[in-house]
């Protein structure tokens, strides 16, 4: 019996991706064109690569259940992944990916079993269970979650977990 499983973290996965629609949903289209400096993601490209961010982890994981990859093949991954970030130029479709491959890819991490979440994986930088590498995909969004907010700040728009403390006191 494992600790943290599967269902944990899809679970954690949901209420991340929850909180990055939220904000997706907050920044008004108009301003999706945004970026904090002229050598930053726009607010739109920061959420179109969220929002297909987890592309790679699916085809590495569990499409292909690889056990060792390359940096050809994981370039190959975002390739295809920044491609379809790519694809997204509006709100409206961006929150649509957001929310469908959000729960697609909770739906695959609920489906992991403790001994697939244990193998290891090699990479160019050593190796990593798939959980750990599984983890990092919620970790990233975390980090650009975070961006996101400060941007939101910069904008005038109090960030919605703000809102809701200033509603509890």
């Amino acid at each position: 019996m494992s600790i943290y499983g599967a269902q944990h973290l899809a679970d954690s996965w949901r209420t991340v991706r929850k909180n990055t629609i939220q904000i997706a949903e907050d920044i008004p289209a108009d301003q999706y064109a945004y970026r904090a400096t002229p050598d930053t993601m726009s607010v739109g490209e920061m959420l179109a690569h969220l929002a297909t961010g987890s592309h790679w982890a699916t085809q590495l994981h569990f499409a292909d259940r690889r056990h060792s990859v390359t940096g050809d093949d994981f370039m190959r991954y975002m390739g295809e992944g920044s491609a379809m970030a790519a694809a997204l130029t509006a709100k409206a479709p961006i929150v649509d990916a957001l929310i469908a491959n959000g729960e697609a890819f909770a739906l695959h991490l609920e489906a992991a079993t403790d001994d697939a979440l244990a193998e290891f994986v090699s990479w160019p930088g050593g190796s990593k269970t798939r959980l750990e590498m599984l983890m990092g995909i919620k970790e990233h969004e975390m980090h650009h979650r975070a961006q996101l907010m400060l941007i939101e700040r910069l904008l005038g728009i109090v960030p919605h977990l703000t809102r809701a403390r200033q509603q509890r006191s």
